[in-house]
């Protein structure tokens, strides 16, 4: 079993996102982490990197349309288990776009360790570990563990 610290993520699907996330940012108080202009999303922290986190998609491109999003906090140890243990559980780990993976991917950005999963229902799960390193908004997408830990060690 994998062990929780916490939820860390939701996501929401918005008519508007500008006006969500003026909303967000003004009105709730939320700091503005990341956006994704070509997809039409936002990321805001909530009380701070290491808390929790907002995604906010455009209604016309989130892939959220009939499920929810979930994700669950753990720790780096834990997460690079959770491919092992979720197959030995007949469920396949995939990465945000639903494409099966061997290994967690990075969000570069945060950055974030991840590996997905779907419930019964088909709603995303996310197993998500914050990485010590310094953020690279430079590096677009996703990259998988490995590449990371070489780019980490200036191996690029």
């Amino acid at each position: 079993m994998i062990s929780l610290k916490g939820l860390y993520e939701t996501h929401l699907a918005v008519s508007n996102l500008d006006r969500s996330i003026d909303f967000y940012r003004d009105v709730v108080g939320l700091e503005l982490a990341h956006v994704i202009p070509e997809r039409n999303v936002a990321f805001f922290w909530v009380a701070g990197r290491e808390t929790s986190m907002l995604g906010l998609w455009s209604i016309h491109s989130s892939p959220l349309r009939n499920r929810l999003h979930i994700a669950f906090q753990t720790s780096l140890e834990q997460l690079l288990k959770s491919s092992d243990y979720l197959r030995s559980k007949d469920i396949t780990p995939r990465d945000g776009a639903g494409s099966e993976i061997e290994e967690p991917i990075i969000f570069p950005w945060m950055p974030a360790a991840s590996v997905y999963f779907d419930d019964p229902d088909g709603h995303s799960l996310e197993y998500i570990a914050l990485l010590p390193d310094q953020p690279r908004r430079d590096i677009a997408g996703t990259l998988t563990f490995s590449k990371w830990k070489q780019i980490a060690a200036g191996q690029s």
